[in-house]
């Protein structure tokens, strides 16, 4: 596994021209439309990267994007892999492994998830404090050693800094978050009332499908995380889940996310 990560990124090196990202970001469902405020220098689909799997779900383009934002150099995957598509956890969150050697010191990941917490409102962001892992842990099996340790501890997987300086943009910018715990599950059903019940028991304030596994491995890689989840259906209520709703919801709370990242990435 480390052989295949270290001959993907030296691939995209090679494609790049040795492109030297800060910022790793990934856009979950409707959110891809921030990868169009890049000023990109180099595009790439993931089906032409050597290692890479392709992302099946839509809503997805299935792609990286290096360019800079806010004079900073970033890469951005529009869309994720996740594990109800049927790829291993290793191949789920390689690209963050990938990105780790391209250089990367602050992992921003967003999604989209179905809100637990009776306060939350369609729409709402979400800034992520800590998370409930209901999935196999991307850890299982022989330790990378060379990128982290074997028991990785996950205080402050959400980085405390980061989300202070959220705050502050938000304060001045006139946006308003929420914060709370995110449960990830496997998917690829949208949860039960009763489950969602049991989330809320166990602290959970939203649920979804993704992230987890990636903030698991980042902080494994001591990469700092920040993580925001837009709030497109209240779980709770008696409606009906959609994926196509959840896509239009993204869409609609992509502006305000775009916003906050660009200011913090800015500030970085």
């Amino acid at each position: 596994m480390l052989a295949a990560i270290k001959q993907t990124a030296a691939w995209i090196q090679e494609a790049t021209n040795h492109f030297t990202p800060e910022v790793g970001i990934i856009l979950g469902t409707g959110l891809g439309d921030f990868g169009e405020k890049i000023e990109a220098a180099h595009i790439l689909d993931y089906a032409s990267i050597p290692g890479f799997p392709v992302s099946t779900v839509e809503g997805h383009k299935g792609r990286m994007i290096f360019g800079t934002i806010e004079g900073r150099k970033v890469v951005a995957m529009q869309g994720r892999f996740h594990y109800y598509e049927g790829y291993p956890m290793s191949q789920v969150t390689f690209p963050v492994r990938v990105m780790k050697l391209l250089g990367i010191e602050y992992l921003f990941v967003s999604n989209a998830s179905g809100g637990i917490n009776t306060s939350f409102r369609t729409g709402d962001l979400m800034i992520i404090t800590d998370h409930i892992n209901l999935m196999p842990n991307p850890l299982i099996g022989p330790n990378l050693a060379e990128l982290g340790p074997r028991f990785p501890d996950m205080h402050n997987c959400y980085d405390k800094a980061l989300i202070a300086k959220a705050t502050a943009i938000a304060e001045r910018e006139g946006i308003k978050l929420q914060y709370g715990v995110y449960v990830g599950g496997t998917g690829p059903t949208f949860e039960t009332q009763a489950e969602y019940r049991y989330f809320k028991a166990i602290g959970g304030d939203t649920a979804g499908m993704s992230t987890v596994p990636e903030v698991i491995v980042a902080r494994h890689m001591g990469i700092p995380c920040f993580g925001v989840s837009v709030i497109t259906n209240c779980g709770l209520s008696d409606e009906l889940g959609d994926h196509e709703d959840v896509q239009r919801q993204g869409k609609k709370a992509a502006v305000r996310m775009e916003t906050l990242f660009k200011a913090m990435i800015r500030e970085l």
